[in-house]
């Protein structure tokens, strides 16, 4: 299974994709320097493959290294904030 996860910057998400098809996706609302994500989706089909934790951690990657700070609406990247610390100065 090969898993890429990519921004979709049109769309305002970032999306994962399964050997190809797409997954899921975790919205990424821009204005200026900060990321609101609200929502988190990950397709039935796909679902309990670990692919949320992909998501967000390629999401998170991302927006880290455009220097931008995030505000965690969806439950699932709140909690995944949490649960990973490393990720803590994100957080607008």
């Amino acid at each position: 299974m090969t898993t890429t996860v990519s921004h979709n910057v049109e769309k305002q998400r970032y999306e994962i994709h399964v050997d190809g098809a797409f997954a899921g996706l975790t919205q990424a609302i821009e204005d200026g320097e900060v990321v609101t994500m609200p929502h988190t989706k990950i397709f039935e089909e796909f679902e309990g493959q670990g692919l949320a934790s992909q998501l967000v951690t390629g999401a998170l990657d991302d927006i880290r290294s455009r220097g931008k700070k995030i505000v965690a609406e969806c439950p699932y990247v709140a909690q995944f904030v949490v649960k990973h610390p490393d990720y803590a100065d994100l957080l607008a």
